[in-house]
């Protein structure tokens, strides 16, 4: 049957498989990305029918097999049910995981992408701030954990640190004044905007969701994060067809 190993993990995602199975998949402190069948977990008494739900976070313990996982019990410390009377709340949930399922992989250290993915939950679940904000926060710092972060304390071009007045995704980053009269297509960049960026990227996960911003740093931000998805994630998310436009 194989050794029983035991990881901190979350579900980001679960799949029917044969009349009574599921297929999950989890992000794991130990081991990143895995994929583990629950057997059973469609039966109405199994056991395993609200620890496959997405979110699902706490102590998992599998068989592990030499080609896969079978999830043999887990202590669930945060169902995140805060999430699950609101609509857009959970489809943002989704999103943030179908995000993390596509850019974390099997035996990296995926440690920070997981914290960072239970923090913005819990961000949601709170509703202190914007929902909006709280995707934009999450879209930023997660691409800078996965090695597309954005420049925004120099100019990309020249490293001049001021005066930084605009954006350029293909760049990667932020321009001085002179360098964008160089260039098509940036978007301009308030300085409440380009502090909250650098809020962002430099501040650690526990302070992440701590701040709010003004309608217009919230549209700049909307447009900076659209456009800079666009050029460095080569992926079209499902669960974003399900948000309204103000997320």
């Amino acid at each position: 049957m194989g050794e029983l190993v035991t990881m901190t993990a979350m579900v980001l995602s679960a799949s029917n498989v044969g009349d009574f199975d599921k297929r999950i998949v989890l992000l794991t402190k130990e081991r990143g990305k895995i994929s583990a069948f629950a057997k059973g977990a469609r039966r109405p008494n199994s056991p395993f029918v609200a620890i496959c739900q997405p979110f699902s976070f706490g102590q998992f313990s599998f068989y592990e097999g030499r080609s896969s996982y079978n999830l043999h019990h887990a202590e669930i410390t945060n169902y995140f049910q805060e999430l699950r009377s609101d609509l857009d709340s959970i489809y943002l949930g989704m999103y943030f995981c179908e995000f993390a399922d596509y850019l974390t992989r099997e035996n990296n250290d995926e440690g920070a992408i997981l914290k960072l993915l239970y923090q913005s939950l819990r961000a949601l679940g709170k509703g202190t701030i914007k929902k909006s904000l709280v995707r934009y926060i999450y879209e930023i710092k997660v691409l800078a954990y996965y090695g597309q972060a954005m420049e925004t304390f120099c100019c990309v071009k020249c490293k001049k640190e001021e005066p930084l007045v605009a954006f350029d995704s293909e760049s990667g980053g932020v321009l001085c004044l002179d360098c964008k009269k160089m260039m098509k297509g940036t978007i301009g960049i308030h300085p409440s905007t380009l502090y909250a960026l650098q809020y962002i990227l430099a501040s650690p996960l526990e302070k992440l969701y701590t701040f709010t911003v003004s309608g217009e740093v919230l549209k700049q931000l909307k447009a900076i994060t659209e456009q800079y998805i666009r050029v460095y994630v080569d992926k079209k998310f499902k669960t974003l067809d399900f948000l309204m436009d103000s997320y």
